[in-house]
């Protein structure tokens, strides 16, 4: 059925088609739509760590961390269904039965790492790619293992779309780390293993940092940071208890 329609009408009509057209050629306004989810979240963020869980070393977040986790869209790292929800300071499911981390975790590792512009980083376990987007702002260089490939793949593709051009992934058993590009200024782990894995610690530069959980799937696992010091002695600190997935390889 045809309907004819007044001068009016057409041009609200017009109008509302024209404005649909600048939303979807300008992705910058739909990303804004996320701005206060983001802002909040950080709030949340900084409230927990000013409240003390755990040994933290410090009460606040370093300001580049800050502006890392302001920039970086995790809403791009979890999967459509879950956009919604991308901000909320909890884990989620990213398939594969993986999860992509708390913001808060996050947050305090990335803080924990005390990476700078100059550093080399590595990541064992990286899921959607969020975590290794958040230290490519901060460090020079950025390398991150996924043992599962789907999620490996779909992580790389998915930073190569958004842009990060200081990230090099690819798919393997982290436990046996990146020997080709150590030493590391800094490594973290983000799945929990039974124990340090030895080659990490060979592959973490002096002076540098490692960040891991330990302990089993049905037990509590204890977030450790290990301190490698000018002279190559290893010292390891508990900073306070987590739940991550497991570390899975051939080890």
């Amino acid at each position: 059925m045809y309907l004819s329609l007044s001068l009016p009408n057409q041009l609200f009509l017009t109008g509302l088609a024209s404005l649909f057209l600048f939303f979807l050629s300008n992705p910058t306004i739909a990303e804004d739509s996320y701005a206060a989810k983001r802002t909040a979240m950080i709030q949340a963020i900084e409230a927990d760590v000013r409240a003390g869980y755990g040994n933290l070393e410090k009460d606040d977040l370093d300001e580049n961390i800050i502006n890392a986790l302001g920039k970086v869209p995790r809403h791009e790292f979890v999967p459509k269904g879950l956009q919604s929800s991308a901000y909320e300071n909890r884990p989620l499911p990213i398939g594969h039965g993986q999860t992509i981390s708390q913001p808060y975790i996050v947050a305090i590792m990335t803080n924990l790492l005390k990476v700078g512009k100059n550093d080399r980083v590595l990541e064992i376990g990286t899921g959607s790619g969020y975590q290794i987007a958040v230290l490519s702002e901060l460090v020079k260089k950025a390398y991150s293992i996924e043992i599962i490939a789907p999620l490996g793949k779909q992580a790389k593709a998915r930073l190569e779309q958004l842009g990060y051009e200081n990230i090099e992934l690819k798919i393997g058993d982290g436990y046996y780390g990146w020997e080709e590009h150590a030493p590391f200024d800094a490594i973290m782990v983000t799945a929990a293993a039974s124990h340090i894995p030895p080659p990490l610690i060979k592959q973490l530069k002096p002076g540098g940092r490692m960040l891991i959980p330990v302990g089993s799937r049905f037990a509590i696992q204890e977030l450790l940071l290990i301190e490698k010091s000018e002279h190559g002695e290893v010292s390891t600190r508990q900073l306070l208890p987590v739940a991550f997935v497991p570390l899975t390889g051939k080890h």
